[in-house]
């Protein structure tokens, strides 16, 4: 399920960066996210061993996928959010 959660949020950052500004970065961003993507893909691919490919829970510490997905996507967002603050603090 993290798969497709990041797979949405790089969708709409792709989406994003042709009908916003330039100001905001969202190629960088749709670009660590479709980074993740082809990442949580291999994962997926190397370690199939049958079942569901897309599954709705974890053996983690996390146990629902979707949450899981969540989680991953918070440091993509603050490591964005950090590089727009540092480029307009250089802007000034």
């Amino acid at each position: 399920m993290w798969l497709v959660t990041t797979s949405i949020a790089a969708a709409g950052a792709t989406l994003g960066k042709l009908v916003i500004p330039r100001d905001y970065k969202l190629g960088f961003l749709a670009l660590m996210l479709w980074g993740a993507v082809a990442m949580i893909l291999v994962d997926h691919v190397l370690g199939y061993e049958g079942g569901a490919f897309l599954e709705k829970t974890t053996g983690g510490m996390i146990k629902n996928g979707a949450m899981l997905g969540i989680a991953m996507l918070v440091p993509v967002f603050v490591t964005w959010g950090i590089s727009l603050l540092i480029s307009n603090l250089k802007r000034r």
